[in-house]
């Protein structure tokens, strides 16, 4: 689905929401997308020229989430939440936390070594470098969400088979010499189907999301 047409849905939803209707969870995959955040001279992380872009066939959209600039596209499992914060006593901080926390124990389902990184938001996996083997962490999710009269919009973005090619234009969430990846090359093999990691994050996210979880569950992510 387009990310225009994705975004529309959401203000839809989200209406419903703010009303008392059924919390969603919408899960997509986008065409290849360039979108900036609400963070202040973001453009100035887009490297990429208009010529190139237009070559590429990637689209560019100013969205009204927070964060910096990202690329969505396919091979990349993007989640949607619209929940109210209030219904599951949660603030802005520990909402984003939750979110990273069930892509965590979704990745972990999959034996990737995936954590936090005190430094930036989102999930990061550990790598080694080819020559001095000292490890570093690669970006394998990003996070940038809008909380707007309580219910939560935007959300998730977790490189599943996604090309990495296209961070190359840009500087991904303005993060310069982050490397980025995705499970594909963190398993060294084939990825696991999107279906499978669809299913897995659903039934996490279901999880992590219970009042059962909210009230026992000790956060892995710092505070």
């Amino acid at each position: 689905m387009a990310y225009r047409e994705a975004w529309a849905l959401q203000e839809r939803l989200h209406a419903e929401v703010v009303g008392g209707g059924e919390e969603r969870l919408l899960l997509v995959e986008h065409p290849p997308v360039i979108t900036f955040g609400r963070r202040a001279n973001v453009e100035r992380h887009l490297i990429a020229s208009d010529e190139q872009l237009a070559r590429l066939g990637v689209e560019t959209v100013q969205s009204d989430r927070g964060g910096d600039i990202t690329f969505h596209g396919p091979g990349q499992l993007v989640a949607y939440p619209i929940v109210r914060l209030a219904d599951h006593s949660l603030l802005v901080g520990s909402y984003v936390r939750r979110l990273v926390e069930t892509v965590i124990a979704t990745l972990n389902e999959f034996e990737v070594s995936a954590r936090c990184d005190p430094t930036a938001v989102g999930v990061w996996v550990p790598v080694r470098d080819g020559e001095s083997q000292s490890e570093t962490l690669a970006k394998i999710c990003a996070v940038g969400v809008r909380i707007r009269r309580g219910v939560s919009m935007h959300g998730i973005a977790l490189n599943v088979t996604t090309d990495l090619r296209y961070f190359d234009l840009i500087v991904p969430c303005g993060l310069v010499d982050r490397a980025m990846t995705s499970m594909e090359r963190a398993l060294g093999a084939a990825a696991p189907s999107m279906k499978s990691v669809k299913q897995t994050l659903i039934r996490r996210f279901l999880s992590a999301f219970s009042p059962a979880a909210l009230a026992s569950v000790r956060p892995a992510c710092p505070q």
